[in-house]
């Protein structure tokens, strides 16, 4: 004991280790496993890692920053984890709302898309959509799309993780005339990014109706070959589970399972018509969910049966959705507060889905339906350093009695005041350092106008 207390001594005496970056707060939610919240807690940073939790009088005495972000009245929690969007599609944002997806989809939005998606409008949609996400707190992406290696350049330009899959979808789009070209492009794209700090590839076959079963086969070994995760729209609606009733006997996910399609990294969006055999097919195949409230409700598709998804084990995380139609923003803390009370409203139980497990789905939830837990999701030493603060010094943030009931029930997206991902700071106080804010919106406007020629609006 005596040996232990003189080496404490002598640790004290100690010239303070340097380190890159030292965030402090009033508290630090890390989502350990522990779930630790430490009041007047500080984060130690280098390079790309946290390299020390604790308190802010400990951190200080054992590090010395080249800078720091000192935050006395904000919350520091990991940053928020997306698992499921269309990124450029922020330049749709408003475009025939209200509708059911099938009509939104082919009547609308298939046909925008073939008139107006280019390079350049991924490009700048994916930083319009970057930048709304990082001011409101996300650090990581999940996105389906065209031209997927440049929406990697865009966030890579913003500062933004993501996992990125290039589409595959059974009819000519911007950037592939057939399934083939759209494999042969996805390939080169999981070449190009292989190891990337701040991209996870991705193939993205569109959805079991907008694909044949051998494209689905063939999309699968692709992935499997480079180790990627695939991303798939699953069970979204019911008009979707009906037909492959109808057409094969089966439900969406048993047709799936039925091919192969399972069997390697995967990542399902929606879920909302899941039955138990489906849920547990899931599970056995490890497979991840992304939940969509805003969407789902946007599209009256349904409640999927996140509760269910929880108690088998399944990692199910939140996504926004395209913003257009579906959802039109990419608020992540907006959906954490959408799925506690969707489930409350449809369970008829003011119990389900509390307050921290929301907020599990929107942080290490999410990393951990992308397989990215062991990296991403959590503020903990030997991680990324993808973390942010949020303001307390807000009418909506006081008092505060609770953090997770706080964070999910009262803060928004427009409290965020900082945020650092892979251990660069790319927004400080509420200000975007990575992308020119006034040149991205200046874009969107331009593209808006041209969107608006050539679509068919809904009055």
């Amino acid at each position: 004991m005596r040996l232990f207390y003189s080496f404490l001594a002598i640790a004290s005496l100690l010239p303070a280790a340097p380190c890159d970056l030292i965030v402090s707060a009033k508290y630090v939610v890390t989502m350990s496993a522990q779930r630790r919240v430490l009041e007047n807690g500080a984060v130690a940073i280098s390079g790309e890692r946290i390299v020390a939790v604790g308190t802010k009088a400990d951190i200080d005495k054992a590090w010395q920053p080249k800078r720091r972000i000192d935050r006395p009245n904000a919350i520091l929690t990991p940053g928020l984890v997306n698992t499921h969007t269309h990124a450029a599609m922020s330049l749709f944002r408003g475009v025939a709302d209200d509708l059911k997806l099938q009509d939104w989809l082919n009547n609308f939005i298939f046909p925008a898309e073939a008139k107006n998606v280019s390079a350049d409008f991924v490009r700048w949609g994916t930083r319009l959509a970057a930048l709304e996400m990082l001011l409101s707190g996300t650090t990581t992406f999940t996105d389906m799309y065209y031209f997927e290696d440049v929406v990697a350049e865009a966030a890579k330009e913003a500062g933004i993780r993501g996992v990125l899959g290039e589409t595959v979808i059974g009819f000519p789009v911007a950037d592939a005339k057939t399934p083939a070209d759209a494999l042969k492009l996805g390939e080169r794209f999981l070449e190009r990014f292989r190891g990337d700090p701040l991209i996870v590839a991705a193939i993205a076959p569109h959805a079991l109706y907008t694909n044949s079963l051998e494209t689905l086969k063939a999309s699968r070994a692709l992935a499997n070959k480079y180790n990627a995760p695939i991303l798939i729209h699953l069970s979204e609606t019911k008009k979707e589970n009906d037909d492959n009733q109808a057409q094969r006997h089966q439900s969406p996910t048993q047709t799936l399972e039925s091919i192969g399609f399972f069997s390697g990294r995967t990542v399902a969006a929606h879920g909302v018509w899941l039955d138990s055999k489906d849920m547990d097919t899931l599970k056995l195949r490890g497979c991840g969910v992304a939940h969509c409230p805003s969407s789902n409700m946007k599209l009256a598709s349904g409640a999927a049966p996140v509760v269910e998804l929880l108690k088998r084990g399944i990692a199910v995380g939140l996504g926004p959705d395209g913003p257009a139609g579906s959802n039109n923003d990419f608020d992540l803390l907006e959906e954490a507060d959408l799925a506690a009370k969707l489930q409350k409203l449809v369970r008829n139980d003011p119990e389900a889905l509390p307050a921290k497990q929301a907020f599990e789905m929107a942080t290490i939830g999410g990393a951990r339906a992308l397989g990215l837990d062991k990296e991403i999701g959590s503020v903990e030493t030997g991680k990324r350093a993808d973390l942010i603060t949020i303001d307390l010094d807000v009418p909506n943030a006081v008092p505060m009695y609770d953090v997770y009931s706080q964070l999910v029930y009262a803060l928004k997206g427009g409290n965020v005041q900082d945020v650092v991902v892979n251990g660069r700071e790319v927004v400080r106080d509420r200000r975007c350092l990575t992308l020119d804010r006034q040149a991205v919106m200046a874009k969107a406007r331009e593209y808006g106008l041209q969107v608006s020629k050539s679509v068919q609006q809904k009055h």
